[in-house]
Formats: C-alpha cells, sequence, structure tokens
C-alpha cells in the first residue's frame, strides 16, 4: 500500500472541499472495497477524506410518501429497517444476498453504488485493463469471461457492476441526491449515474470531482410481489453471475432490472412493457444485440429461466 495522509471531515459540504484541494484524494466509509484495491496499489490515493462523521445515517419519510436514506446508512441497517423490509422488500432481499455479515455491517449506501468491478483482469495487475490503465487494453476480450458483460459493453472493456442493492435500486426508480463544495445540490435518475464504458472505462460515474453523495432516494411503494433472484457460483459470498430484480403486480405488469450483465444494473421501458407477455418476451427486449462469448453466452438462456420461474411464482401467489 502507497502512503497516504488523511482526515475526518465534519459535514457532507466539508468532505467535498476536502477532496478538491488534494489532487488523488479519495473519499472513505466503509472502505470494504477501497482498502483492498489499496493494498493492491490498483487504487493510490495520496489523501483519504473520512466522510464516517458527516451525520448522513438515517433512514427518513419523504413529503411525497417515499423513503429517504441517507448515504452512510450501513447495508445491515438498510436491509433490517422495519420499512424497508415492508414497502421495499425488493431492496432488502437483494441487500442480504451481497457480501458477508461483516461487511455488510460496514459497507454503505453510497459505498455500495460505488464499489468497481470485480474483473479478475481489473484485479491483476499483470494484464492488460483500460479500466486500471487507461490505453493498456482488455485481455479479458479474448480471455476468461465467464462472469463478464453481454449487453453495454464496449471494445474497450466487458466489465460488469457488481452490486446486488444497485439492481434492487433500478427496479424501484431510485434517484441519487448529491452536493458539491458550495452547497450546490443535484438529484440524479440511479440509471444515469453510470456511465457507458465506451473508449474511456476508466470514467464509471456522471459525479463530478468533489461531488459527493447524499442520500438516495425511494418514491412511494409500488407494491405487488417482489423477487430478487441471484444465481451464482457459491451459495454464498459471491457476486452474481446474473441476478434478477423483479417486481410483479397482480394484472402481470410490473418492472425487471438485471444484475450481472452489463456495466449497471441494466433496466428497459419496453421490457418492463412486455411482462404481460412472459419471460421470453421481456429478456428479448432486455438483451437485443447481446454480445456473447463462448464462456459467457449461457447468461441470456439463464435469465430467461429465472425470470420464468419468478412469473410462474408470483401468478401462483395472486
Amino acid at each position: 500500500m502507497k502512503a497516504f495522509s488523511y482526515e475526518r471531515a465534519g459535514s457532507a459540504r466539508e468532505a467535498a472541499a476536502a477532496l478538491l484541494k488534494t489532487p488523488n484524494a479519495k473519499f472513505i466509509a466503509g472502505g470494504t472495497n477501497l482498502i483492498d484495491l489499496m493494498k493492491l496499489q490498483i487504487e493510490t490515493p495520496t489523501h483519504l477524506v473520512d466522510v464516517n462523521g458527516v451525520g448522513l445515517d438515517r433512514i427518513e419519510p419523504t413529503e411525497e410518501g417515499g423513503l429517504r436514506i441517507g448515504a452512510l446508512v450501513r447495508n445491515t441497517d438498510l436491509a433490517a429497517d422495519k420499512v424497508v423490509r415492508r414497502d421495499y422488500p425488493l431492496l432488502s432481499r437483494a441487500l442480504v444476498s451481497g457480501a458477508s455479515g461483516q461487511l455488510r455491517n460496514r459497507a454503505t449506501t453510497a459505498g455500495n453504488l460505488l464499489q468497481r468491478t470485480r474483473c479478475p483482469y481489473f484485479y491483476d495487475t499483470a494484464q492488460a485493463c483500460n479500466k486500471r490503465v487507461p490505453g493498456s487494453g482488455c485481455a479479458a476480450m479474448e480471455g476468461f469471461n465467464r462472469t463478464l458483460a453481454i449487453v453495454g459493453a464496449s471494445p474497450a472493456c466487458i466489465a460488469t457492476h457488481p452490486s446486488d442493492m444497485a439492481v434492487a435500486l433500478r427496479a424501484l426508480d431510485a434517484t441519487v441526491e448529491t452536493t458539491d463544495a458550495e452547497g450546490r445540490t443535484r438529484r440524479i435518475p440511479l440509471d444515469l449515474l453510470y456511465r457507458a464504458p465506451g473508449t474511456t472505462p476508466h470514467l464509471e460515474t456522471t459525479l463530478e470531482r468533489g461531488e459527493f453523495i447524499t442520500a438516495v432516494t425511494l418514491p412511494r411503494p409500488v407494491g405487488g410481489t417482489q423477487v430478487y433472484h441471484k444465481v451464482r457460483d457459491r451459495a454464498s459470498y459471491a457476486f452474481a453471475l446474473v441476478s434478477v430484480a423483479a417486481i410483479v403486480q397482480r394484472d402481470g405488469s410490473g418492472a425487471v432490472a438485471l444484475g450481472g450483465v452489463a456495466h449497471k444494473p441494466w433496466r428497459k421501458p419496453e421490457a418492463d412493457a412486455a411482462m404481460p407477455q412472459g419471460a421470453k418476451a421481456v429478456v428479448g427486449q432486455l438483451l437485443a444485440g447481446a454480445k456473447t462469448s463462448e464462456h459467457n453466452a449461457f447468461k441470456a438462456p439463464l435469465v430467461e429461466r429465472a425470470l420464468g420461474a419468478i412469473l410462474a411464482d408470483a401468478r401462483a401467489r395472486a
């Protein structure tokens, strides 16, 4: 690990200002991803701004009937919150399917959204990776890419986003709130938080330097049968090969988002519109134009079977 300096911020605005003062500074909260990357010298910040003391650790109702989740709410606390379990069970189920109990105790809401890919070529510093070293190439393209993207990728990068929580939040139409050093705020629909890899896969979000996530807001609960189905190599502590977050209403309408197939939680309005027609129609829309390899071609039929099981179960419960 490279040497770095450290400070604690007392407010979100102070944290944003502190980040701007030092080139190559990073925010740190739970540190469940960043510390690992620093040990591998994939991340080499010269300065860490500890944001654990800025007070954004509450879950509160919004005036619109939704929920506002502070950026520093720990994953364990969010999954166990009685309002989340009652009104947004999809989110609770996605959270408990991720990582381990110990990691969820430390991991925060904002950190979960901003965690970096688990592409093995990103973590192997002996391999070419445009996300780690821009312009170096992508060894995953011709390598063993079983876990990697089949939609939304580019010739420069086929990495996937690892978050389970983000997939559920995408299906629930979550919005990210931010502030900056001047106190200016933004509300960003979750889908617009993530950049497509294009020719610059090292640029992963639309956040400006120093912009600080303060909360995630959810709209009024939509009800329905809410299911998060994660397919992985081990029963626990493994990232998704594919995951399906689905909200199914009694009339067959609803929303579907996928994990493990793209650089971000993957959802399309035309796929949601096809839900009454069944899993094949939905997946046909979601994965239109998918580019697969001999290693990851299994993902498309796996998504269809997973969604088919969810829809059949929802019909049985109706």
